[in-house]
This record gives structure tokens, sequence and C-alpha cells, in this order.
């Protein structure tokens, strides 16, 4: 072989060698993803679907509304001003949302001021003093989540209350109340309490805090609002500006004495308050007829559980099968109440009237989900008739009530 192939041959080699690492090498990168097996989640659904019990649509007997001339909206309705409509989620809160809304339309009818209150602040002292007559009845004492009207007055005179934006009670990125796990936690821990016997009133106090405080967050101290600092009390004292010995809770049942003061006998009325001032049905209906007419709102209570009572149609209606509306009268309510079929369920909010075909018809503005189910998203249509049979109590300003009062008053 030539000296000159040789060496051709030799550089040749030479270029082979080196030309790979004359370019760059690649490289490769890593992220985070979510893992998935997407067939492997086919599968699995598929197996769980067949071993669950197959279950049927739950069936309930209800009333056939088709035919009716009923409300299609609530701009039918004169209505008296309020809140844009609150959803409760998974909660028993309806008492203090209805109520809530109660007195902001009364900040507004009184002084046309709109604050947006916390509903939360208040259910979160509400649960500390339910805590507090837990171990001062050693364990005698109802520990639910619902509560009364009259409930949001006696937290606020005694806490003060706060805006909406200050105290939520909604973690980050949360869109609904679920107090399922709270109410869980609380319940388990004052079993636990009362099986044991550990009635320290502040250790299980701030047990209760602190469970409240993981899911709600802790309530403020003191807070800024529009560039004023304010704690809860001078809140309520110098922006809210409401005097609560104005607002009276109305009851009417057969089974106490009319005119006078008397204990509202049901779960929810934990503390047993018998602040309610009974009254005959005539007058209960009357009240509330006139409230909506004067542009005054009413809280109202009672039962959401019947046959006429559809979220899809948002009515609540007495249907005959039921009883006839001229049969409704004090005994019907009171049969009702007393054997259970009449519950206080539900707390909402009148907010409007409409009369239609010689009726009066509610707008009902309404935090529960049912109440959003329909085109008028957080709003309920009940006829006058419903009211009548199945709403058990309700507060308004004693501004409306002067006569009837003095009747209470010459009584005792």
């Amino acid at each position: 072989m030539s000296r000159y192939l040789f060496l051709y041959l030799f550089f040749v080699f030479l270029f082979a060698l080196k030309l790979p690492y004359a370019q760059e090498i690649p490289r490769d990168y890593g992220i985070y993803g979510e893992k998935k097996n997407d067939y492997y989640d086919k599968i699995t659904a598929a197996a769980d679907s067949f071993r669950e019990e197959k279950k049927e649509p739950e069936m309930k007997f209800m009333m056939d509304f088709s035919g009716y001339d009923l409300p299609k909206s609530k701009n039918e309705f004169q209505s008296i001003w309020h809140a844009e409509p609150v959803s409760q989620g998974i909660s028993g809160m309806c008492w203090c949302f209805c109520t809530t809304s109660y007195f902001e339309s009364e900040i507004y009818r009184l002084t046309s001021r709109q604050i947006k209150l916390s509903e939360l602040y208040t259910v979160y002292w509400e649960y500390v003093e339910k805590t507090r007559r837990f171990v001062q009845e050693r364990g005698d004492s109802e520990f639910g989540e619902g509560s009364e009207s009259n409930a949001v007055k006696r937290i606020w005179k005694k806490y003060g209350t706060v805006p909406a934006e200050v105290f939520t009670g909604l973690k980050p990125e949360q869109k609904f109340h679920d107090h399922r796990q709270l109410y869980e936690e609380m319940i388990t821990y004052l079993q636990y309490v009362k099986t044991n016997n550990l009635w320290n009133e502040e250790v299980v106090i701030s047990t209760i805090k602190s469970i409240l405080n993981h899911h709600l967050g802790e309530p403020p101290a003191s807070f800024e609002y529009q560039g004023k600092t304010y704690t809860p009390t001078e809140f309520l004292q110098k922006a809210v500006k409401l005097n609560l010995e104005d607002y009276i809770d109305f009851l009417s049942l057969k089974q106490q004495p009319y005119y006078q003061k008397v204990e509202f006998e049901v779960p929810d009325n934990w503390w047993l308050n018998k602040d309610y001032y009974n009254i005959p049905l005539d007058e209960f209906m009357a009240i509330i007829k006139n409230a909506v007419r004067s542009n005054y709102s009413v809280c109202i209570g009672g039962d959401v559980s019947e046959a006429g009572y559809d979220s899809h149609y948002e009515v609540a209606m007495v249907p005959s099968f039921d009883i006839p509306a001229q049969f409704i009268d004090e005994n019907a309510r009171q049969l009702r109440f007393s054997n259970k079929t009449t519950e206080d369920d539900h707390g909402i909010h009148i907010v409007g009237y409409l009369e239609k075909d010689g009726k009066d018809w509610y707008l009902i503005k309404d935090s529960g989900s049912g109440a959003r189910n329909g085109p008028n998203f957080g709003y309920y249509f009940y006829q006058e008739d419903y009211v009548k049979l199945k709403m058990l109590s309700f507060v308004v300003h004693k501004d409306l009530v002067t006569e009837i009062l003095k009747k209470f008053e010459s009584k005792n």
C-alpha cells in the first residue's frame, strides 16, 4: 500500500471517530404529569358497576302540576329589596342564611345601605354556644346543625357580626360549604366527652374551636371595612345599626295559649327559648299579607316535605287530596304539628308577593339546593295556602304589629 493511500485512510478513520463528538449531544427533560391508565380505569369502573347493588330511582308521591297556571318568573312578583341568593351548600345553616338575608333587607329598608353580612361568623359562635350548653347540661342538650332565627340576634348581641368578605368559612378554591366532616368531628368528640364524663367547659370549648378553626378558619378580632377598623361588636353598633330588640318572633300553634309568649317546642330551639309570640292563625296570615304590601320582608320557617312542594316547578302548594283549601285552619295545622307531619325543616326569606287567581303567592329567597333546580335560581313561589298550613313561625319588625302587641300587654 502506498504511503499516500495509508495516510488518506488514516485521516478518514480519525474523522469517523471524531464525528459524533463534533455534534451536540441530545438531552432529555422531565415534567410532572398526571399518571393515567385509561383502559385500567375503564375496567375498574365496569367491575365496580357490576358489583354494585342495582338501585331503582327513588320514587315519591307528588302532586301533578300539569294544567295549572303557575308563576313562571320572579319578575312577575312585586319584589322587596334583597341581596342575591347565596347557597348554604351541604350544611344545616338555613336558619342563619335566611335570617342574615332578612337583616340585610332591613338594613336597606331603614338606611338604603347595602351590606353583605357573614353567615359563617354567626354559625361559628353558635356552635361554641351549643357546646357550652352541652357541657353545662351534661350532654342533655341538642347539638345539631340547625337552629332558629332568633339565634342570630342572640349571637350578634354577644359576639357582634362581620361583613361577608371578612369571614367566608371557605378555604381557598372551595366553591361550596360542606359541613359533613366538620359536624362529624364535633359530634364524635362530644360523644366521647359525654361517655367519659369530661365536663371541663374550658377544655371542651377550646377543642371545638380548634375543629371549627380547621374547617372554617378563625373569626377575626378586628378587621378593615371601607377604610375603617372595627371589632365585630363595633361593626354591629356603628355600621349595621339595627336595634335587635325591634324584631319579634311569632308562632301560631293551638297547643299553647294565644297572646302569650311561649316556647317553640322543636329540637332546633335547643336553648328552649320562650320568647315566641303565639297568635291565632288568621292574625298570623294577616301580618304576612300586610308586611309584603308595606315593603317589609319576612323571615319564615316551617315544613318543606309535602307532595305539593316541587323544586323543578319551583312551587309550594297544598293539593286537595291532602286537604281542601277551605278546611285549612288552626286544627289542621295543629294536627300536622302534633303527629310530626309538619316539622321545622327549613328557614326561608319572603321577598315579594303576587296576587294571582284570587290567591297570594309569595316570592321566596331560599339558600337550599332545591331552589337551584329551576330557571329562577335561588327562588321558590309559595301559594298562601301552603304558608297557612305548613309554615310555623316568622320574624318581623315591631312597627308592623303594634296592635297585636297591645293584646299581649292587656292579657299579661
